[in-house]
């Protein structure tokens, strides 16, 4: 047996016999499967210092599994070796799973610092796996028989899957390569932790002080109060505190009154990351992106975009290229005719004031689009809010259209621990009356808390091991003073809705291998975005669009207005949307050596801008790179992914439509034909087995009254 074969099974014993910082399994929940329903985690009784233990056990765990796989004696078998490889790693998915679910949700300085200690341990252990040349070899023999070997296509999908990823680890490359690979895998794991742990402290840092109240003038009361009180909780006292967001554009851009803290606020969200302190992510940005250009080389690819793009579903920078050029034009039409609109309107506001008129900015830009749309449609975002409180929303909204479609019952749950005392639990039951999972509701916004709103699982769906899911979806809605009500925008009702179809998608996988239920990222926001249709759907409307205080219908007239307003200010959205996309792609498609330098981010994304003909000033990127927390996540060369799936929604909701809607053959035939399947076949495939037709972009260019010239 050579040094590498006996190192992982010596480890792992040499760990367990001095019990090397463990507490023992008593001690740690987490070195146990918890005994909550559907293994939901024991909150309660988890403790920062249970996880060092916890990753340092799973990972010799798992390289003592994978080595005896990569040992074997036995001729390599689809059992054998894919199997399981598949099985293994039990303790360290639960450990990390659970980890980085806190680090988004809840993050705190103990947390952060086992993510910086971790971030290369881990990396490294994924390249011990993947890159261990032994277990190639054997995936290898299987792969070369996988037609003979595999009992089903499921498990020849994830044969495949599982040579493909072991290739694009690196396993072909020599052990020069490897060496250099999997220390740019580290550096880069470790650069990921410190960009996220800075976006996060800087969203904290840049929060505005401002000095009376008089300046808040377009907060609710209940809103002045909150920002009191955050102020307060600063040792401010007699002073407001704004909090920050992670998009360019901040919420109260709409409604701040006192144009000079609207700018006071909106410059605050475009410097973050560049006032050269603690929490400038420009250096480390300019790293990323010279690592990954290096290992897209290392790897035959010409740049990371290629790199990442050959394993999604559009395949090739090119493909996506084509897609955002051809929605650019358009969108930068439709979003000057709405600054044009906009002006007008400012011009006549100040004449009316005996005030100077101004040029439009982007701080001004929601504010008088707001006033804009209440005088073209008859209704602003204060109409809409009284009838949009948030339990009404989530339980005779979002559930009540799944009920409806799938069949699927909620009850809420209040005797299982949670992070934080304002979260939801609910059980899911499923149309034969047994359960399906667990849902967690996460929906306030908290320093603690990253950006945006996703959707994550605690434990998965894995029929190997018999496993139901525990899903939680996460929101950034800001929390209202004790006592009074959640009331939500238009835009956080959409974004509920979004996150749920997530939550569907992965309450209702059926795939044999917990692997195959990835999807790729271009087409994992699909589902999700369909799920948007029910948001406005009448029926759906009619059960939870009722009035917080009086329980009153949202009056027809309104719902006629919000209807009819569905393409306003699309322009300025697709322009914003599509900025970031492009500034993605264009930073990923740098050859390697033409990484952008730390001060030169800022001018590189600028000429990208203007030289793709999306630099219009009122209308800056969504996001903008210093703290663009998507591309050193899961996303990067991926944020066009969200207009590519718009396509095959927009589509999708035609063919829903046309079926007679929100229908429980509908219902079933989402849930049989796509939400069940998972990555266990061709995710294009799927959609063509339902709506019976390849992509067309009209939905889509109709659904956002865009017009394209023809490629």
């Amino acid at each position: 047996m050579s040094a590498t074969s006996r190192f992982a099974p010596m480890l792992l014993s040499t760990l367990l016999a001095t019990g090397l910082a463990w507490a023992q399994p008593s001690d740690n929940p987490l070195l146990s499967v918890s005994p909550l329903p559907l293994q939901y985690p024991q909150f309660d009784k988890l403790r920062d210092e249970h996880f060092a233990p916890a990753l340092d056990r799973g990972m010799a765990e798992q390289l003592a599994e994978v080595q005896a796989i990569a040992d074997s004696a036995d001729a390599p078998s689809f059992d054998n070796t894919v199997l399981a490889i598949e099985r293994s790693g039990r303790l360290l998915n639960r450990v990390t799973t659970l980890l980085f679910n806190l680090l988004g949700a809840d993050a705190n300085p103990a947390r952060q610092q086992l993510q910086t200690d971790y971030a290369a341990k881990l990396a490294a252990h994924r390249d011990a796996v993947l890159l261990n040349p032994k277990l190639f070899a054997r995936v290898e023999a299987v792969y070369a028989a996988r037609d003979k070997m595999a009992p089903n296509a499921e498990a020849k999908r994830l044969i495949e899957r599982y040579r493909r990823d072991m290739v694009r680890a690196g396993a072909l490359l020599n052990d020069a390569q490897k060496a250099r690979m999997k220390a740019i895998n580290a550096e880069l794991a470790t650069l990921s932790a410190a960009f996220n742990k800075a976006v996060l402290a800087e969203v904290n840092d840049s929060a505005i002080v401002v000095d009376s109240a008089d300046e808040l003038a377009g907060l609710t009361p209940g809103q002045i109060a909150a920002a009191a009180a955050n102020a307060k909780q600063r040792g401010l006292d007699g002073k407001y505190l704004i909090a920050l967001l992670n998009t360019t554009i901040q919420p109260f851009e709409t409604v701040l009154q006192n144009r000079a803290l609207r700018e006071r606020l909106h410059r605050a969200s475009v410097a973050r990351g560049t006032r050269g302190n603690e929490f400038d992510t420009r250096a480390t940005l300019s790293r990323v992106i010279a690592l990954r250009q290096e290992r897209a080389a290392l790897l035959g690819y010409p740049t990371p975009a290629a790199f990442v793009l050959e394993d999604e579903t559009a395949q090739s920078a090119d493909t996506v290229n084509a897609l955002l050029r051809r929605l650019a034009p358009a969108a930068l039409a439709s979003a000057t005719q709405e600054a044009a609109e906009l002006q007008q309107l400012i011009d006549s506001d100040q004449a009316a004031k005996g005030q100077p008129s101004f040029a439009l900015q982007a701080w001004d830009w929601s504010h008088y689009a707001d006033k804009l749309r209440s005088a073209k449609y008859g209704f602003d975002e204060s109409q809409l809010k009284p009838y949009l409180e948030l339990t009404s929303v989530l339980e005779r909204g979002v559930f009540f259209a799944a009920e409806q479609l799938y069949g699927i019952t909620f009850k809420r749950r209040t005797d299982l621990p949670v992070y934080r005392d304002d979260l939801r639990v609910y059980d899911v039951f499923d149309n034969n009356g047994k359960q399906l999972a667990i849902f967690i509701a996460d929906l306030y916004a908290r320093p603690s808390k990253r950006g945006g709103a996703w959707m994550n699982s605690y434990v998965s769906q894995n029929p190997l091991e018999g496993t139901q899911p525990v899903v939680a979806n996460h929101l950034n809605i800001p929390k209202p003073p004790a006592g009074e009500p959640t009331l939500m925008t238009w835009d956080e009702v959409k974004t509920m809705f979004h996150e749920f179809g997530h939550a569907l998608h992965y309450m209702f996988n059926q795939s044999r291998y917990p692997s195959l239920a990835r999807v790729p990222r271009d087409f994992v926001e699909y589902p999700s975005q369909v799920n948007e249709v029910w948001a406005r759907w009448p029926s759906v409307l009619a059960n939870y669009a009722k009035h917080y205080q009086t329980g009153a219908l949202m009056p027809s007239e309104l719902l006629d207005k919000v209807s009819r307003s569905k393409r306003f200010n699309q322009g300025y959205t697709t322009l914003s949307y599509l900025g970031a996309a492009i500034v993605d792609q264009r930073l990923h498609q740098l050859s390697p050596g033409q990484a952008p330098g730390a001060d030169n981010i800022e001018a590189f994304e600028a000429q990208v801008l203007k030289q793709e003909g999306v630099d219009f000033g009122p209308v800056p990127p969504r996001y903008r790179l210093p703290y663009f927390s998507h591309i050193l996540g899961g996303y990067a060369a991926g944020y066009y992914a969200y207009i590519w799936s718009e396509v095959l929604d927009a589509d999708t909701v035609e063919w829903l439509n046309a079926k007679g809607g929100l229908k429980r053959a509908n219902g079933d035939a989402l849930r049989s034909k796509l939400l069940s399947r998972g990555g266990s076949e061709d995710a294009m495939l799927l959609f063509r087995n339902l709506v019976g037709h390849e992509p067309d972009i009209k939905p889509l260019l109709e659904r956002r009254g865009l017009v394209v010239q023809k490629p």
